[in-house]
This record gives C-alpha cells, structure tokens and sequence, in this order.
C-alpha cells in the first residue's frame, strides 16, 4: 500500500514565494524592455502586466481579510484565557508574582532590543526613496491616512488614559479602521486583560463563560487555519504583485530585515537568558542549553509553543530538576502569555514596515509599539503563523497599512521557526528563575562518584 505524502504548508508558502518572486521579476524586466520600446504593441503589453498584478493582490488581498477577519475575536478570547489561566495566584501567589515579573522583564527586554536594532540598522531604508513612493502609491488610500495620524500623533498623558476605554464595544469596532474614538486596539488589550483577572475572582461562576471564550478562541483557529491553506496562493500573488513593480530592489531591505530579525532573536537566547540565569539561580548556561537541547530541536521543527510543551514539562522535572508543580505551572502560562521572540519579531516588524511605507513613527508611536507588542506576546497563540493577526494589530494601531504584512509572509515561516525557539527557552529560563538556586548544588561534570 502506498502512503500518500503531503507537501508541508510551510514548503507550500517557499514554494509559492519562490514562483510569486520569479514570475515577478520577469515581468518586471520584461516591462522595462516594453518601456524601452514605446510601440502600441508594448503598451497592450504593460497594460496586461499591470491588470494581472492588481489581480494578484486581490487575490492575495482575500487571504489578509480573512485574518483581519478574526483579530478581534482572537485578541479578546486569547488574553481573557491567557490571564484567566493564572487563577493559581492565590494558591501560588510568590510563583505567579515571581512569573509574572520575570515574564514582563524579559518581554520588555526583547521587545526593546528588537526596535532598538531596527532604529539603528534601518532595513526599510535600504529601499530606495523612489520606491519607496512607489510602494506607497500601491497601498495609497491607507498610506495617506496613516501619514496624517502619524502627524496628528497623541501625547503619552492622552493616550495612556485612552488605553482605559470607556466602551470597551466602540473601540472593538473601530480598532482596526482607526475610527475609534479612544486607545482603538490597546484599549481592547486593556479591556481584555482586565476581563480575564476579573474570571479569576469568579471561578465558580464562570465555567460557562470560560467555555464561550475557549469555543471562540478555537473557532478563530479555524478560520486562521482556513486561511493558512490558501497562504501558498496568496504568498505568489502577493510576491508576484510586489516585484513585478519593484524589481529586485525589494530584496536587499527583506535581506537587512532577516538579518536584523536573527541578530535580534540571538541577542536574546545567547546574552539576555544567560545573564539573568546565571544572577538568578546560579546555573551554568552551557550546562542549562544541553539539558533543554530536546525541546529546543522540538519547538524548531513544531513552530509550537503548544506543541512543545509536554517534551518541555518532562525536561522541566527530569533534566533541570525543576519542582514539579512550579514547573507545570510556569510552563503552561508561559506556553501562551511569556512570547519572548514573538514579541521581539513584532517590533521589528512593525518599524521595519513603517521605513518600507516611510511612515515616520514619533517617539510616543514607538512606545506603543513597545507595550503592544509586549500585550500581544500574551495573547499570541502557541501555533505556527499565530502572531500574524497580533502584529496586523499593532501595525493598523500606529498607521502603518496592515496589507504590508503580506512583503514579509514569504519569509515568516523560517522566522517562525526561529522565535518559537527563543519563546519555549524563555519559559524554561523564567521557569528555572521562578525555582531560585538549586537546593543542592549541582555537580562538575569531572566529579563522577568513584
């Protein structure tokens, strides 16, 4: 019997980017052969180029609004059940402090080195100013307005009073339009959070609801998922549409923005989680990343924070010989509310699509880039492709045109891979910080009993 093997999707979107870039730059070089010649006949001909890009981005279009379709529903569903989840406070209230401390420590900490290196590298800039034009006249209703909310830009005192909504329902329907007359989606995050602590104080009354809000978390998973089969698709018209008007003048500022990406995520696993191990519990570094290799190879090849967290929980207890109880706790928070690198790749993200847009972000924008990324890393869901819909929120939030997402989905899966790695060590680390220094001390390597 032959067993019938399937393409994975993350090989179907490589697949789609590889054939979108080359039918792109074909016809982008083909049009500038017709330019050159000036004749009718070539006319005809870049008037046909022109008509199948802007089908291609309608057809790539389709994919984005399907995940515009669900952020709403997922945000509010994702961190009310992220928070609600950390009822164990008051069984465990040093843990979930200690957690919660060292989670907003090291989400900061990431979030801050991602849009510091972006500030300094620039990768958006590395397109040209003229393309830049160009791009922006291809997105040009939504980078028109974003520009002048960029320009009308609030104060740090209004809008952290806009973060606290007076109707939660108002600002849900006019977050991602930019319509709303508040904090928009920061003030949904807010409302959101504060929903989920309020479920921790109710626990006996709120079994249904909790159902509710998991049946829609999950049902928006679906839709996602729905969308992500159509992803190959969407990534070739998307690409397609991009360089058949850019060329290969967009590959330089997608190269410097997976190289700001990686530097950022390394920055992270290699200096900041050994730093604050070795203050915190004493541990050697090396030792503490050959103990948690198995996950760190599981959650590479899952993309799932989800997906890694049983092998997560067994090397928790056996290898790092973690208290079973802190560590399961710790662990199943961390697996949704502690996204490191998630949180890191959303600001890069944003900033680096605000350089390609020349959407300039004062220094008040980029705070909030800082604290919605540091939310969103809460509400993200533990599977592949799950920070899409949060990064679309924070770049919609700060005038940046959400459909931009789709320059860089050719390239997300790898990155996927790569943050989830930085998300699953960071719950072991924080786990590990939670547990303080060994009650024994750990034994060198050479001192074998004789």
């Amino acid at each position: 019997m032959t067993v019938r093997r399937t393409i994975p999707l993350h090989v179907k979107i490589l697949i789609g980017l590889l054939i979108g870039g080359t039918l792109g730059l074909s016809a982008n070089a083909f049009s500038l052969y017709l330019q050159s010649k000036g004749s009718p006949e070539a006319q005809q001909y870049l008037a046909a180029i022109t008509t199948a890009a802007s089908i291609a981005n309608v057809v790539g279009k389709i994919f984005l609004r399907l995940v515009f379709m669900v952020v709403i529903p997922l945000v509010f569903s994702a961190l009310a059940l992220g928070v609600s989840g950390m009822k164990d406070w008051g069984r465990l209230g040093r843990v979930g402090l200690k957690t919660l401390l060292f989670t907003a420590l090291l989400s900061s900490c990431a979030v801050l080195l991602g849009v510091g290196l972006t500030n300094a590298l620039q990768p958006g800039r590395w397109l040209s100013v003229v393309k830049q034009v160009e791009l922006s006249a291809k997105y040009s209703d939504a980078a028109s307005q974003n520009v002048t909310k960029a320009k009308q830009a609030k104060t740090i005192d209004v809008i952290l009073l806009d973060i606290i909504p007076m109707n939660p329902i108002q600002e849900m329907v006019g977050a991602l339009d930019g319509s709303s007359p508040g904090g928009g989606m920061l003030s949904v995050m807010f409302f959101s959070l504060m929903f989920g602590l309020a479920l921790t104080r109710v626990p006996e009354n709120s079994e249904v609801l909790v159902g509710w809000l998991e049946g829609l978390q999950a049902v928006s998973m679906v839709i996602i998922g729905w969308a992500m089969r159509i992803a190959p698709i969407a990534v070739a018209c998307l690409v397609f549409s991009l360089t058949s008007q850019l060329g290969l003048s967009i590959l330089p500022p997608l190269l410097g923005f997976f190289g700001t990406v990686l530097l950022g995520l390394g920055l992270q696993m290699f200096v900041v989680y050994p730093a604050l191990l070795w203050w915190v519990t004493g541990r050697s570094p090396l030792k503490f990343f050959a103990q948690i290799s198995e996950v760190i190879w599981t959650a590479f090849g899952t993309s799932s924070s989800n997906a890694s967290l049983p092998t997560a929980l067994r090397v928790a207890r056996e290898e790092l010989l973690l208290p079973d109880e802190e560590a399961r706790f710790v662990l199943t928070i961390g697996a949704t509310g502690n996204q490191n690198g998630t949180a890191l790749y959303e600001g890069v993200v944003v900033l680096f699509l605000a350089q390609v847009f020349h959407v300039e972000l004062t220094m008040t924008q980029q705070i909030m880039v800082v604290l919605m990324s540091i939310l969103a890393g809460i509400g993200t869901a533990g599977v592949p492709g799950g920070s899409l819909p949060m990064i679309v929120v924070v770049m919609q939030t700060v005038g940046v045109p959400g459909t931009g997402i789709g320059i860089i989905l050719g390239i997300d899966r790898i990155l996927d891979m790569c943050r989830t790695v930085l998300n699953v060590t960071g719950d072991l680390t924080v786990a590990a910080c939670v547990a303080g220094r060994p009650k024994t001390p750990e034994p060198f390597d050479d001192e074998s009993p004789q």
